[in-house]
């Protein structure tokens, strides 16, 4: 199957790479990112063995709709998507802290308020609620990126007191988050979907912030479908999510969830085209417009040829 695994280009102007779970990340002229969204596929931390045809196509696609789609609230890294996999950007210095906005408690909030916390991140909860709840209104709770391990909850007052992010610029992230939030919740709702959270961020070149890396995909958002969500709710069923669970659902029942001794299950050729099958499903749904395959073409050769072209037009 003709997916990106790996890249190893090496392009005019390149100064660094770097590799990510799922991202080939090409720095040029230390000015630029040539970002490849690889077919690659990661869950419980680990990264699968085969790729996924047409994965990173979705998610650099949807990224590049929503980014689009909410240029006039905040401007973004982006300056060209010369190939469906690839996004050229700029150099943004990244703030230090990612900007999460819950409208519904499920997911992390979900299980603090379970253990009895009515505050997460220094944020309010009342009480009475059940998981999956349409809160009040949409709060945001914070992670800032830990040294070692995973992301860290944190409150607005200590990021201010830790000096991680000044006054300033940080009702400016806030203002920003909640009306990104708003517009994607608004887009959602049109595709039948309910935008429960998700996560943004930010980066700044000079006094200009700026909004970088994927937003609105199912890798970085929670979605609920709308239909039914009212009657699940009051029946205490589970709802209806958009997200790529179904790949750890696949892996739990054939006995991998990422622990020690524990080995990945043969990805027979069947089970990689259903996972890209149902990648495809998810753009449809979230975007609401039909997915196009390239045309067959070596995939590896058509990006670095794009990415060289659109080196040259910097």
């Amino acid at each position: 199957m003709n997916a990106i695994k790996e890249t190893h280009y090496n392009f005019p102007g390149q100064t660094a790479f770097y590799k990510g779970k799922v991202r080939d990340v090409y720095t040029i002229a230390d000015k630029y990112l040539a970002m490849v969204v690889t077919d690659r596929i990661s869950a419980f931390d680990v990264v699968l063995p085969e790729p996924i045809p047409f994965k990173g196509q979705v998610l650099n696609q949807i990224a590049a709709k929503f980014l689009s789609a909410t240029a006039d609230i905040v401007p973004n890294w982006v300056i060209n998507v010369p190939d469906p996999s690839v996004t050229i950007g700029r150099i943004c210095e990244p703030f230090k802290v990612e900007m999460v906005i819950r409208g519904y408690l499920a997911g992390h909030a979900a299980r603090e308020y379970a253990l009895g916390k009515r505050q997460v991140c220094g944020v309010s909860l009342p009480e009475g609620l059940k998981e999956n709840d349409k809160l009040p209104e949409p709060i945001i709770t914070p992670t800032t990126k830990a040294a070692v391990g995973h992301d860290e909850d944190i409150s607005r007052e200590e990021i201010l007191k830790q000096g991680i992010v000044t006054e300033a610029d940080y009702v400016q992230l806030e203002n920003y988050t909640r009306q990104l939030f708003k517009r994607g919740t608004e887009i959602a709702a049109a595709q039948g979907l309910i935008l429960v959270d998700t996560k943004y961020e930010f980066g700044k070149v000079g006094d200009t912030i700026y909004l970088i890396d994927e937003i609105h995909t199912p890798d970085s958002s929670r979605y609920f479908y709308s239909e039914g969500y009212e009657q699940r709710q009051a029946s205490g069923e589970a709802q209806k999510q958009l997200s790529k669970e179904f790949v750890r659902k696949w892996l739990i029942e054939n006995g991998f969830q990422g622990k020690d001794g524990q080995n990945v299950p043969v990805m027979t050729a069947d089970i990689i085209q259903s996972i890209s099958n149902r990648y495809i499903e998810l753009y449809e749904q979230i975007t609401g417009e039909k997915f196009i395959k390239p045309q067959a073409q070596d995939v590896v050769v058509r990006v670095e040829n794009a990415i060289n072209k659109a080196i040259a037009e910097l």
